[in-house]
């Protein structure tokens, strides 16, 4: 990146707003709008790298290593027992119910500490080298390496049948039964969930260092193109697997996330339409709040039933709409309430 080059610290309005536009989803949105691409667990992890060249950049030079690995660690600590809290069975003291690695928080720890350790240390270029290791070292083991299990006998490398693929064999044979709770893998993964938060991290740094707005967008857009051709292409042979985040899959989600960065970027911060956004800016502003009260309080559960239940039911056939509304209404208004005494919850 020549064009690159180190501006003073700033606030990039862009990525609250992305991070709440990912999150409506993630808050019962997806209940009130049909989604062409299912992006978002892959746009938490981006969005969590895009903020980091900024939240970094405060310790960076003024705090010792150390001090700043602390932070980190407490922070990938913290997400890890949220994750756990998520699963309902961090009380239970019982090992069978528990899962040390199977939520997207517990995902986003593992994406953070590998794109801290290279903001730390690495430059851009080392960077975009280490992105591209994770993606082709994750590709090499699925590719080339057999496995067999008793259930399925010998299976040829390659192989990303349901069921009878590496990746989920070693959630299996590691975590036992909570891989069949949730057909996602996890532990290989950590090569897809660490590229896609330095995807992230490199947009972090594109915003950051590229001077003018024209050029910002420049790199965005053709970040984003870049990564969906790249992803494509990968994808004859290495097919596009949300559940396995499969390398072809890391970049053509990629893709889609530098180009709804470019577009946010060009509303919040070029053309200064903050009203455009702002509704997602108030649910970006407590992501980590609002994940935890969905997955705890989900829209279906027992709260939001004894609340909106009987209401909604007066609208007939659309009763089914009207309680997501009820439902998305009261977490906004929750939302909006800490933003305006800005109370922000931050891991």
């Amino acid at each position: 990146m020549s064009s690159l080059s180190d501006t003073k610290p700033q606030r990039i309005a862009a990525i609250d707003a992305l991070r709440g536009f990912d999150m409506f989803f993630l808050t019962g949105g997806l209940a009130l709008v049909v989604s062409g691409i299912n992006l978002v667990m892959p746009l938490f992890l981006f969005i969590v790298g895009t903020a980091m060249p900024f939240s970094f950049s405060r310790r960076i030079g003024s705090e010792p290593v150390w001090k700043i690995y602390l932070k980190v660690a407490r922070r990938v600590v913290a997400l890890f027992l949220l994750g756990m809290v998520v699963q309902g069975n961090l009380l239970s003291f019982e090992p069978s119910k528990m899962s040390l690695y199977c939520n997207t928080l517990q995902a986003i720890a593992s994406g953070y500490l590998i794109a801290a350790i290279c903001l730390l240390h690495l430059s851009v270029r080392w960077q975009v080298a280490v992105t591209g290791v994770l993606l082709v070292v994750y590709w090499l083991v699925i590719k080339f390496v057999p496995f067999s299990d008793p259930s399925v006998g010998f299976c040829a490398a390659g192989m990303l049948e349901p069921g009878r693929n590496l990746a989920l064999l070693l959630d299996k044979y590691l975590m036992g039964n909570w891989q069949d709770k949730t057909n996602y893998a996890w532990i290989l993964a950590q090569f897809g969930f660490g590229a896609m938060t330095m995807l992230g991290l490199l947009g972090g740094q594109m915003l950051k260092r590229v001077q003018g707005h024209g050029k910002k967008l420049a790199w965005l857009l053709g970040a984003g193109a870049g990564c969906l051709a790249l992803g494509y292409v990968w994808s004859l042979d290495f097919p596009i697997i949300k559940r396995l985040f499969t390398s072809s899959m890391v970049l053509w989600a990629a893709g889609w996330c530098y180009l709804l960065l470019a577009l946010f970027y060009l509303l919040t911060d070029v053309l200064k339409l903050n009203w455009l956004t702002f509704f997602f800016s108030v649910i970006g502003s407590n992501a980590i709040f609002v994940y935890m009260w969905v997955s705890l309080c989900p829209p279906t559960g027992n709260f939001s039933r004894v609340l909106f239940t009987g209401f909604s039911g007066c609208f007939g056939d659309a009763d089914r709409f009207v309680f997501y509304l009820c439902n998305y209404a009261l977490i906004w208004g929750v939302l909006y309430y800490m933003y305006k005494n800005r109370t922000f919850i931050k891991v």
